[in-house]
């Protein structure tokens, strides 16, 4: 199975893993998030706190998901989402193309850069987001109706398009809706056309978004979160 997902993430872009968490670690997952964030629709912060930061170490080592997450590379960032019809968003077809660092660095190659939850993003080079994963955590089965990912395949190697090109190719590749069970994970290069509905049923979809990426990153830049690499 480890062949097949390899193969399928160089590929496609995405997959799924299935059990990667079991659904009292989910439990325990939630009650941190919880306790730290209240029941906003999300933080930026997570990893700067020690119980996220030994889930990404054990997503490290996780069996299937760990052969898709090169050696060298560290977690930079933990992003939680929360969607349900309460707390509720579409996000129209996009790459994720953005990164947090710890300072501004002046540099033609750095671009597109904002201020979030007071950490600055910027625009890397495309070097940089092809060697990203992203690994989607879902603490709740989100179906059809709770909003899940839509996908194009294939399009993470397609470099960084704009708006146009985007639709141009979802056009000429069709899409795929990532329902995803409790527990598993979406892993996807972030340079992965996607897309997300709003949600339509009664449940709630949470999703803790960890980004991997390599230790060193160029032009002068760090990482926003260096602390207690795993």
């Amino acid at each position: 199975m480890q062949t097949d997902l390899t193969a399928a993430f160089g590929r496609d872009g995405f997959v799924t893993v299935p059990d990667v968490l079991g659904t009292e670690e989910c439990v325990a997952a939630l009650a941190e998030v919880q306790g730290w964030s209240g029941n906003g629709p999300g933080s930026r912060h997570l990893l700067s706190l020690p119980w996220c930061r030994q889930l990404a170490a054990k997503l490290r080592k996780a069996g299937d998901l760990a052969a898709l997450i090169p050696e060298s590379h560290v977690a930079v960032q933990c992003t939680y989402f929360e969607k349900s019809r309460d707390t509720n968003w579409l996000v129209a077809l996009h790459q994720d193309l953005g990164i947090a660092v710890r300072e501004r660095v002046e540099h033609p190659a750095l671009t597109g850069w904002s201020v979030k939850e007071e950490m600055h993003f910027v625009q890397p080079p495309l070097q940089v987001l092809e060697q990203l994963v992203a690994v989607r955590l879902h603490l709740d089965d989100c179906g059809a109706d709770d909003g899940p990912l839509r996908v194009v395949p294939g399009s993470h190697d397609m470099g960084v398009m704009d708006g146009v090109r985007a639709a141009e190719v979802r056009n000429e590749r069709g899409e795929v809706s990532c329902p995803v069970a409790v527990g598993a994970a979406l892993v996807m290069r972030p340079l992965l056309l996607h897309a997300s509905s709003k949600a339509t049923g009664s449940s709630r979809r949470r999703v803790l978004h960890f980004l991997f990426g390599p230790a060193h990153l160029p032009y002068g830049l760090d990482w926003a979160a260096t602390t207690g690499w795993v």
